[in-house]
């Protein structure tokens, strides 16, 4: 039996709206610190943002250090972390395949 064209997107599109989470670590630069970098992830790529660690000060030299609990669609995530990534910000994963997925 063959699978048609249609089938394969379908289930193509199960995988990319299946629910996952991810943590990183991410490096903001403090030329950056006046964007915000972390509100764009929720408002522009529709994830759940939970911030599990900071190190934020005035009197930070060269950048904070964010950690960071990512929730959404693969795919969501997925352009989440291209656009921190276009935005050449460090981004250390932190998780493994028994924290990814619900």
């Amino acid at each position: 039996m063959a699978i048609t064209n249609k089938q394969v997107k379908f289930n193509t599109d199960i995988l990319d709206n299946r629910r996952t989470q991810t943590r990183i670590q991410v490096y903001i630069p403090k030329g950056l610190h006046e964007q915000p970098v972390i509100s764009r992830l929720v408002s522009h790529y529709g994830i759940t943002v939970i911030i599990a660690a900071a190190q934020v000060s005035a009197n930070v030299p060269e950048c904070s250090c964010f950690e960071l609990e990512l929730r959404g669609t693969a795919s969501q995530i997925e352009s989440a972390l291209t656009y921190l990534d276009e935005l050449d910000l460090e981004v250390l994963h932190q998780s493994n395949s028994e924290e990814d997925g619900w």
